[in-house]
């Protein structure tokens, strides 16, 4: 039976943000958190507003990966939080996460909900929203890609086989509620060392092989570099903190190639955020 009979549910009104990217990945520990953010930040390089929602509730990444200490004294720090060029909100910013831990599923959709419409929430003008999606297919991702107008999805994947099964059960859910993939990103693909040598330490070509099987775009290789974890002890994402590493190089090649397939997806609307 189809899960609406009368219909798709109405989608949020939200029109302070002209195109919402979801980054979703099917399993935990690809680094979606990681690509989500730095992702933001290569597209605010281009000079667009952007906006980063963390719609992890039970294991938000947003407040360490930005240095926020959480939860922030609202009085003082009005939501969302203004940093390294971004709008930045999180449940960590509002309610410790233990806390947030026990809600149930009518809770994360009241809050998520609250996130993208609250009029008390200044989100401005955006050109881009990132939203960084929990791992797997629970209430959240569903709030979202049936509630929020998504304008597409990017899905997250390592180069190991184990993690592609995962990945197709996200692919699988975007495309039941018609969110367009924008593409699959393989993450952690390979290691340069001081030699110079590239070398495939989680074997090679699994994100690829995906996009290949399920006909989505594949949107390119982000190396591994060690800097990430200090990066995120520091509370500076790698795009912010290295803008000159290969790392950000791939990243900003990433962003141009979302930016290119969102202009595909929406019939070439905006160009003038083409990189």
């Amino acid at each position: 039976m189809h899960p609406h009979p009368q219909g798709p549910p109405p989608k949020m009104d939200l029109p302070y943000v002209k195109r919402l990217i979801a980054v979703a990945s099917g399993k935990g520990g690809v680094g979606k958190s990681t690509v989500a953010a730095n992702l933001a930040l290569a597209l605010a390089r281009t000079g667009a507003r952007v906006g980063l929602l963390d719609a992890d509730i039970y294991g938000p990444s947003v407040p360490i990966m930005f240095g926020v200490q959480s939860p922030v004294d609202q009085a003082t720090t009005p939501l969302p939080i203004e940093k390294f060029g971004l709008k930045l909100l999180s449940i960590g910013f509002v309610v410790p996460p233990e806390r947030a831990v026990i809600w149930r599923g009518p809770m994360v959709d009241r809050a998520l909900r609250q996130f993208l419409q609250d009029p008390n929430l200044n989100w401005g003008q955006l050109d881009y929203m990132v939203i960084d999606l929990p791992p797997g297919t629970g209430d959240a991702q569903l709030t979202l890609t049936q509630h929020a107008p998504l304008s597409g999805a990017v899905i997250v994947t390592t180069p190991q086989d184990v993690s592609l099964v995962d990945a197709r059960k996200g692919l699988q859910m975007f495309r039941e509620v018609n969110v367009p993939i924008l593409g699959i990103v393989e993450n952690m693909s390979y290691f340069v060392g001081n030699d110079g040598q590239r070398y495939e330490i989680f074997r090679h070509g699994g994100g690829k092989r995906l996009a290949a099987e399920t006909q989505v775009p594949f949107l390119g290789e982000l190396p591994i570099d060690p800097r990430v974890a200090e990066c995120g002890d520091q509370g500076e994402p790698m795009v912010s903190r290295y803008p000159d590493s290969p790392l950000t190089e791939a990243y900003l090649a990433l962003a141009n190639s979302v930016v290119t397939q969102l202009n595909e997806v929406k019939g070439g609307e905006l160009p003038e955020l083409v990189l």
